[in-house]
């Protein structure tokens, strides 16, 4: 029997339109992002979803928007990765 891959899910409060991507640190229970990419047209989610994944060293399919599609409030998926590595490769504990 195979284990099962690790997944988590990290609640995000993007904000487009910055300067630079950056992981900002912890914003109550979610995760601050900025992303330089402006919300038109879900732009700026692809842009945050590929940060992730390159961030996380992982393939880009491995991260995936679950909601939050028009909101600054997103919930994405990781596949590959148990919470507490997720957080450790964002630089966050």
């Amino acid at each position: 029997m195979k284990p099962v891959p690790a997944s988590c899910t990290l609640a995000i409060k993007a904000i487009p339109g910055a300067p630079k991507n950056q992981i900002c640190g912890w914003l109550g229970e979610a995760v601050k992002v900025k992303i330089h990419a402006p919300p038109v047209e879900g732009r700026a989610n692809e842009v945050l979803i590929e940060f992730l994944a390159e961030t996380l060293g992982l393939p880009r399919r491995c991260v995936t928007l679950l909601r939050g599609d028009t909101s600054r409030h997103k919930l994405v998926r990781i596949d590959g990765l148990a919470l507490d590595e997720a957080k450790r490769r964002l630089g966050l504990g």
